[in-house]
């Protein structure tokens, strides 16, 4: 009689979450958009923010490029331009990268390439305020698996005098999602 019951209540349950269009699974999030200054890995004073870990969305400081893998990206200034630099740029092995948008605006970049070869992670990436940019962070421990997360990055300014670059970014909170707009 019990099992019957219980039953029910599961059948019950399940027929008005489905009447009400509601996914108890469904993972949902909301856009969150904030911005950043960092100052080049360059600069000659130890202990300034030049570094950014996308996930927990917090700047970090590096007192050199090989110190700790708890970031997903830096900035530094070569050759007469600011670049970005993923950690493999730095020979730190990590997951973490960047693809660059074209003709994409901060709100209709919507979706991050599925294409690997899009991303470089190993390399200086020019820093240019027209495109916009997707993170791949280095991976998570997610609930159930290990994760990438995703973002886009746009390039508000940069001082050449100071040594900074300010941007806008947003990420996707849902492991493996591409998508860099929340759902309606």
């Amino acid at each position: 009689m019990k099992i019957r019951n219980l039953a029910l209540v599961i059948v019950v349950s399940a027929a008005g979450l489905a009447a009400c269009d509601d996914d108890p699974f469904a993972l949902n999030w909301v856009e969150n958009p904030d911005t950043v200054e960092l100052y080049v890995l360059s600069r000659p004073e130890t202990n300034l923010l030049s570094a950014f870990d996308f996930f927990s969305r917090i700047p970090k400081r590096l007192e050199a490029p090989t110190t700790g893998d708890l970031w997903d990206l830096t900035v530094d200034y070569q050759d007469g331009q600011f670049v970005w630099l993923p950690p493999g740029a730095l020979g730190i092995t990590s997951d973490a990268a960047l693809a660059t948008l074209e003709g994409h605006t901060f709100d209709t970049a919507e979706e991050a390439p599925a294409d690997t070869t899009e991303y470089v992670s190993d390399a200086p990436i020019p820093i240019r305020l027209d495109p916009i940019y997707v993170i791949r962070t280095r991976r998570h421990q997610g609930t159930f698996s290990v994760c990438n997360y995703y973002g886009k990055i746009e390039v508000l300014e940069t001082d050449s005098i100071v040594g900074t670059v300010r941007f806008q970014f947003d990420v996707n909170r849902i492991c493996n999602s591409r998508d860099l707009v929340p759902p309606d």
